[in-house]
């Protein structure tokens, strides 16, 4: 569509992915920050729970519920039950560690040789800069920390740039109009 997840989905996907390092180990963040661009920016979708587990879409302690004509009884339970043991919202968080623009690099190039191979087009290589841009923090010094809403910001400015883009807007209408993808 020529847009970038918003509404907190690139966001979710850097934490999701970055939580993957165990606790107390020295990791790089870029094979974990690379494996949530490409599922953001290949469009990945799930074909089961388990799948959705190894995206990132489901956390680790996300039920799973198997048949469907039960999904609404269970989620009614579960807030039931959230709400009966006192369920307060977890504090945003501020401790988001990442790798700024020591690391965009090597997004960039890999989206120029996907270019380059005629994997991509030119507009889809500007899109995937974009959310590398919110990935790995913009133009920041390495280690630099972001909270919840620091990532919320960057990502809202990636989708509103992208909204003004008319290659974006004509991807909107032909979907709309044809629905499927247009690639320009």
């Amino acid at each position: 569509m020529g847009l970038v997840p918003a509404g907190g989905g690139l966001k979710e996907m850097v934490i999701r992915h970055l939580d993957g390092i165990p606790e107390g180990v020295a990791a790089d963040p870029l094979p974990f920050l690379r494996k949530a661009f490409e599922t953001v920016g290949l469009a990945k979708v799930s074909g089961s729970a388990k799948e959705a587990r190894e995206l990132g879409f489901l956390r680790p302690w996300d039920r799973i519920t198997i048949q469907r004509d039960y999904l609404i009884r269970e989620a009614k339970n579960t807030v039931l039950a959230l709400a009966r043991e006192g369920y307060e919202a977890p504090r945003p968080r501020t401790d988001i560690v990442l790798p700024g623009r020591s690391e965009f690099p090597a997004f960039a190039f890999g989206l120029y040789t996907m270019r380059v191979a005629g994997q991509i087009s030119e507009y889809d290589e500007r899109i995937g800069r974009k959310i590398a841009h919110v990935m790995t923090g913009g133009d920041v010094p390495r280690g630099t920390r972001f909270s919840e809403q620091d990532l919320l910001d960057l990502e809202r400015e990636a989708f509103l740039s992208l909204c003004g883009e008319e290659k974006t807007r004509d991807r909107i209408q032909h979907m709309l109009t044809k629905g499927k993808p247009l690639r320009n």
